[in-house]
């Protein structure tokens, strides 16, 4: 790696030339446009993300939980050099080229079940979304699209109305589509239906049923969508036996049942896809964000009857499974095999887990730890008899209290409340280790 994997600050954070930067963004950009940390990059590597005033930060971030494998991963920029000497881009639609289909062949390898399947790419996980929908609907011939609370699915037009929160992603943006149902989640440590955390499951799934049947009809579901681990949600693990039951129902209904993996997926959670840990075939599994390893794509795999259910020309993009980026992807697959990758973020995510349960104990403030793999939060409140969500200024004052000691992380879910931490599967241990303690003197200084 060419940036040393160590922290270093050479100024304060932000430094005098983010700042310089952040002047010419201000007249450039729109403010639409959020920007969570005021710092610059110049440059990163492994899980060190060099600014352009020259400070070296931990990053818990990950690009939003892109860069599994960390980033500038050699293996993934070796590829992507040698793809770009080739050809950048046909468009598939003009000619096919091999990375798109070898990346096709290892999707559907790799995807749960032993059923046929089959590959198409998009650029963005909003795209992977919506041309799942498109599947879905043009295979069961059904308009409806039963989705969950606190669900981010994308900003695109059918992504944003299939997510849950209004703002900032969805406020003064509408209409919506339409023939989009949401149902509560069974969300454990604020279960929608008053159930404890053993009966959450249970009494919620019993109420979507319910709701499916009487509100929208079976017969008018085309499908199922569900966060097998909701990300910017508040990375909220589903009551065991939730998820299990949606798929049931679907596959009695001939619904068809979508795992969003965006965020969870390409072993983030533990696993290639989170959906394994709940014992469900997902009919289609959606991919992006770690696929890439920095670059963008995104996978739609299904069952092969339900891909080519569409009509000729009816999927697609110009970009679509552009040629480097799917060589990227090809490269990251590899890392992740050759590496034991997938063990290495059930690794990472014990250490973590063992730490902030140990500041749960310390801090009052710290209402609830959940995860899986190497996608661990806290869920921070005012009251844990409450729940009442810490408040976001509070949440805003512990990001910047971690950035100045050299650490980045983000912020998550319906309330803001949630602290997730992302950090490259390929982390070392004592890099790991220096992140959670500047992770717990800023919790101490503004949460604690």
């Amino acid at each position: 790696m060419d940036i040393p994997q160590e922290r270093k600050l050479v100024t304060e954070i932000p430094g005098p030339r983010s700042r310089e930067w952040f002047e010419r963004r201000d007249t450039a950009v729109p403010r639409g446009v959020a920007n969570i940390h005021p710092i610059v990059t110049a440059r990163a590597s492994g899980a060190i993300v060099e600014d352009v005033d020259g400070n070296r930060l931990i990053d818990f971030a990950t690009g939003i939980a892109v860069l599994n494998v960390g980033h500038t991963a050699p293996e993934v920029v070796s590829a992507a050099q040698r793809q770009l000497e080739l050809d950048t881009h046909t468009c598939f639609h003009v000619t096919a080229n091999e990375p798109y289909i070898e990346l096709a062949e290892r999707l559907n390898a790799l995807a749960p079940g032993d059923h046929e399947k089959k590959t198409m790419f998009a650029n963005s996980g909003a795209e992977a979304v919506e041309n799942a929908v498109k599947i879905a609907r043009k295979h069961t011939g059904r308009p409806g699209v039963v989705v969950f609370d606190h669900a981010f699915h994308g900003r695109t037009l059918m992504a944003m109305s299939l997510t849950a929160k209004v703002m900032p992603y969805k406020q003064g943006m509408g209409p919506f589509a339409p023939e989009v149902y949401r149902l509560p989640l069974a969300y454990p440590y604020r279960c929608p239906t008053g159930g404890t955390e053993e009966t959450c499951a249970e009494s919620c799934l019993a109420y979507a049923l319910d709701e499916m049947h009487k509100h929208i009809g079976e017969e008018n579901i085309a499908a199922i969508l569900i966060e097998p681990i909701q990300g910017e949600g508040g990375f909220i693990v589903p009551a065991p036996g939730f998820i299990a039951g949606l798929a049931e129902f679907a596959a009695a209904n001939g619904i068809v049942f979508i795992a969003d993996e965006i965020q969870s997926g390409m072993g983030r959670a533990g696993r290639w896809f989170a959906i394994e840990d709940e014992g469900v075939v997902p009919d289609i599994v959606l991919s992006a964000k770690s696929l890439g390893g920095g670059l963008p794509i995104s996978g739609v795999t299904g069952r092969a009857d339900m891909m080519d259910s569409v009509h000729v020309g009816g999927l697609g993009g110009t970009y679509g499974g552009n040629p480097v980026a799917a060589a990227a992807a090809l490269a990251v697959l590899d890392k992740i095999e050759a590496e034991g990758l997938l063990e290495r973020s059930r690794a990472v995510g014990g250490t973590i887990d063992g730490r902030i349960r140990a500041m749960q104990d310390r801090f009052d403030s710290i209402g609830d730890v959940r995860g899986r793999g190497a996608m661990r939060a806290m869920e921070l409140v005012v009251d844990r008899a409450t729940k009442e969500p810490l408040d976001g200024a509070v949440m805003s004052a512990l990001g910047s209290a971690a950035l100045e000691r050299g650490l980045i992380v983000l912020t998550a879910g319906t309330y803001g409340n949630v602290l997730r931490l992302l950090p490259p599967v390929t982390i070392d241990d004592g890099l790991l280790d220096e992140g959670l303690g500047l992770l717990e003197e800023a919790v101490a200084a503004t949460a604690g």
